[in-house]
């Protein structure tokens, strides 16, 4: 994410503060924030599945998913 989008996050938030936000402000608060949350997944997510974990038989094998239950 760019850091002016960044800078515009916290200038909203700074601004919530102080008074309530229009309807176009809020909207792009949000928009903002889900745009910087699906980045930050798709890095976590990435993150993860470059992880490779040693076995105690010396084998290298990638993350499993957890299953549910």
């Amino acid at each position: 994410m760019l850091q002016e989008k960044l800078d515009r996050i916290n200038a909203l938030a700074r601004l919530k503060k102080e008074r309530p936000l229009t309807q176009a402000e809020a909207a792009e608060q949000d928009a903002l924030r889900k745009e910087y949350i699906a980045e930050w997944r798709a890095g976590a997510i990435q993150v993860l599945e470059s992880v490779r974990v040693q076995r105690p038989d010396g084998s290298v094998v990638p993350l499993e998913k957890k299953k549910r239950s």
